[in-house]
Order: C-alpha cells, then sequence, then structure tokens
C-alpha cells in the first residue's frame, strides 16, 4: 500500500523530479571539477596571486548584476503564461539584457582603472575576466529551458564548457603560465556555454533566433514589472560578493585568497536550492491559481526540504572543515578552515531563501525583494567596514552570515504580506523534530 503511493506520488512529479536530477548532477559534476581546478590553481598561485583571481571574479559578478534586469525568473513566468508572445520575450530580453552587460562592463573597466591603475595586474585580470559579461547575455536561451523543464540541455551546454575551461587552466598550470592566463579560462567557458546553448535551442525549440524581436512596448512591460526585483538583484550581489571587495581593501590580496577559498567551499552547496526550486517553480505558478492550500502546503514542505539539506551540509562542512584545507589546500590556507565553519552557516537562510524568492513572483510581491535584499547588503556592508579591520576573513563571514539572517529570516516578520512565510521558515527551523516525531508514531506524509 506504502508503495503503492510512493509510485504515485513520484509518476505525479516524476517530470519534475528528472529535471532536478539533470540540474543536480550538473552542479556535483561541476562542484567535483570545480574543487579540483580549485585545489591545483590555488596551490600554484599561492594566496596572494589567487587572491588577486578571486577579486576580479568577485568584481565581474557585482558588475554583472547591471544585466540582470530582474528578468530571469520573471521571464520563465512570462514565456509559461503568454506562449503568442514567446519571440518578443525572448528578444527584448536578450536586448535588454546586452545592454545591461555592456554598461556594467563599461562600469568594471573604469572602475578597475581609477582604482587598480592601468598596466597593472590586477587592471588585467579584471579586464579579461569581465569580458565574460558581454556573453551572458545569451543565458536567456536557458531561461526558455527552465519554463519547459528541460534542464538536460543547459546541463549539456554548463558541463562542456566547465570542462573545457578545466582543462585549459590544468594545462596553464603545467605551462607555469602567470596568474593573468587563468582570467581567460571564465571568459572561454562562458563562450563555449553561450554558443552550445545557442545550438540546442535551434535543435530543439518551435522558434528560431531569427523569429526573436525587440518590442519597445514589452521592455517597458518587462522593466515595469522587474525593476524592483533589477535593483534587489544589485543588493543581493553586493551582499554575496562584497566581501572579497572589501577585504582587498582593508586586509591585501593575501586575505582575500584565504577567505576565498572558505567561501568557495561554503558557496559551492548554493546550486542545491536553485536545482530544486527551478524545477519546481513552474509547478509551484500553477498550484497558486488552482488550489491555494495546498500551494502553501507544498511550499512548507519545500521549506522543510531546504533547512534539513542545509543544516547537513553545515554540520558535515563544519565538523570537516579542517580536515579538508589541510589535506587539499596545505598550511598556506590553513586560516580558511575556522573562516568556513562560519561561512557555511549562512547556507541555512540561503537555501530557504531560495524558495521565498520564487514566493515573491508568484504573489507579485517584488517590492519586498528590493527590501530585503536592500537591508541585507546595508548590514553586510556596515558590519564588513566594523569587522574586517579587526578580525580580517573571519569578520567578514560573520557579515555574511548575520546579513543573511536578517534579509532572508527576520526581515520577514515585519512586513504583513511576509509575515505568514516568516512562519512558514520558523517551522522548517523546527522540521527535525517535526518530520522525527511523526515519523516515531508512524504516521505517513502526504
Amino acid at each position: 500500500m506504502v508503495t503503492t503511493k510512493l509510485l504515485d506520488r513520484y509518476k505525479k512529479l516524476q517530470r519534475y523530479l528528472h529535471n532536478t536530477f539533470w540540474i543536480m548532477g550538473e552542479r556535483f559534476f561541476a562542484l567535483g571539477v570545480s574543487f579540483a581546478v580549485t585545489v591545483v590553481v590555488a596551490r600554484y598561485l599561492g594566496p596572494a596571486d589567487y587572491g588577486l583571481l578571486a577579486y576580479a571574479l568577485s568584481l565581474t559578478s557585482l558588475f554583472a548584476a547591471a544585466g540582470h534586469m530582474g528578468l530571469s525568473g520573471l521571464v520563465v513566468r512570462e514565456i509559461i503564461k503568454k506562449p503568442e508572445q514567446h519571440a518578443e520575450t525572448l528578444g527584448t530580453t536578450l536586448a535588454l539584457k546586452f545592454l545591461g552587460m555592456l554598461i556594467g562592463y563599461a562600469g568594471l573597466v573604469i572602475y578597475a582603472a581609477v582604482y587598480e591603475g592601468v598596466n597593472t595586474t590586477a587592471y588585467y585580470l579584471v579586464l579579461i575576466s569581465g569580458a565574460a559579461l558581454l556573453i551572458k547575455p545569451s543565458e536567456v536561451i536557458s531561461f526558455w529551458f527552465e519554463a519547459f523543464v528541460k534542464a538536460r540541455y543547459i546541463t549539456l551546454a554548463r558541463i562542456s564548457a566547465l570542462t573545457s575551461a578545466s582543462v585549459l587552466q590544468f594545462a596553464f598550470v603545467v605551462a607555469g603560465s602567470s596568474v593573468t592566463f587563468f582570467a581567460t579560462a571564465s571568459l572561454l567557458q562562458a563562450v563555449i556555454a553561450a554558443a552550445i546553448l545557442v545550438i540546442l535551442f535551434n535543435a530543439t525549440s518551435t522558434i528560431r533566433l531569427s523569429d526573436w524581436r525587440f518590442s519597445r512596448e514589452r521592455a517597458k512591460e518587462l522593466l515595469g514589472q522587474g525593476w524592483i526585483i533589477y535593483l534587489g538583484s544589485i543588493f543581493a550581489v553586493i551582499y554575496l560578493k562584497i566581501d572579497q571587495v572589501m577585504l582587498r581593501w582593508f586586509a591585501g590580496a593575501e586575505e582575500v585568497g584565504i577567505y576565498s577559498i572558505a567561501a568557495q567551499l561554503s558557496e559551492a552547496w548554493y546550486f542545491v536550492p536553485a536545482a530544486i526550486v527551478a524545477s519546481f517553480f513552474p509547478k509551484l505558478i500553477s498550484l497558486r491559481e488552482e488550489n491555494e492550500k495546498l500551494f502553501y502546503k507544498r511550499l512548507q514542505q519545500l521549506f522543510d526540504a531546504l533547512f534539513i539539506i542545509a543544516l547537513v551540509v553545515a554540520v558535515l562542512m563544519t565538523v570537516s572543515a579542517e580536515w579538508i584545507i589541510a589535506l587539499f589546500f596545505g598550511a598556506h590556507y590553513s586560516e580558511s578552515a575556522p573562516i568556513l565553519v562560519i561561512h557555511i552557516w549562512a547556507a541555512l537562510f540561503i537555501f530557504m531563501r531560495a524558495a521565498f524568492s520564487k514566493w515573491i513572483l508568484i504573489e507579485n510581491a517584488l517590492i519586498f525583494s528590493l527590501l530585503t535584499q536592500g537591508l541585507g547588503a546595508v548590514v553586510n556592508i556596515v558590519l564588513n567596514y566594523f569587522l574586517i579591520p579587526e578580525f580580517g576573513g573571519q569578520g567578514a563571514a560573520y557579515a555574511t552570515l548575520l546579513s543573511y539572517a536578517v534579509a532572508s529570516y527576520f526581515a520577514l516578520l515585519c512586513y504583513g504580506k511576509t509575515r505568514k512565510v516568516f512562519w512558514l521558515m520558523s517551522r522548517a527551523f523546527l522540521s527535525p523534530v517535526r518530520y522525527g516525531y511523526h515519523f516515531a508514531k508512524g504516521d505517513q506524509f502526504r
């Protein structure tokens, strides 16, 4: 009887589970490959040069926010709800994102020239790695595949690109190349991923790239809906990446290198909630319109699952941090271990934030994205300003943990509409106890 119910449940969710498995498979592959590359490159370059490379990549992520345009989840929703406007939606989104990325790259180059100085190593690292911004608008194609729950195509593109870039970085190590060469790997990765996405789109979609068209009216409509998310995404990137930039300002490149190892090991797990939520997002959209009570029940279960996974990851990384750093990165990075122990606990809030972000889109409560992300960015910057000079990388890790707790959990209690989600998250914090109790009683979950 129980087996039959489980099979029925699996059949209903089969499409979404398979999509999640594709995303998770790609990310686990990426996690393994990226970890191997990070170990080899970090050991080869040393904390100072590796810190410069990490600094350049963090700056690139910060300025990439200019091309986000608040359109990722919004475009997926529009593709699902308005099939008659596919060509206009995709074409307009591509144009908007390219314009944003062009502005972002220009700002990045100007910043590097003014702050780092032209003809410095840091300037060239930023110049090369930042060029990937001009390729990023191709991710519009991935929105199409997400909307139709076809993550396998995104996975194929990303795995191929990552593999090529990783081989190149290993070749640079063998050749004894300088740090500047390693910045070209991220650019190559973006180019290959974009090329494969274009090929797969033309081979599988019902429309062609030549059908895409820009619409001024559609642009106004999309920006009118997405500007709040756009500003929120800028704040989100700030409090995800500003720590390494401020470490560079206050503590130097070597401290950035030590901190970035811990941050990468911690942030590597952030793909898990993104994969799970992305696969179930289309289902949640339709469920919200059909059955609100069931929608919130499933949302609670999603928060529960995300919290439990985050808790397991945090505990495992906490107890093994010192061992992982010593074994793979050596004595030069020993100070990364205590930073990792602090940083990894931000996952509790980041995992559940992934589901909250989709709730914001579904409920059209976009203002809360801006308010909470803005609050998180301000808290992070202020804490970094006071904690980094005193505690270095550990201070930056505490700033990250506390800012995520404020922006993704405590702030939700302050607004009437988000208060319901606050209590859903609060219940998720008790999910190990709740599920353990029901399991002990022999209850069946539905």
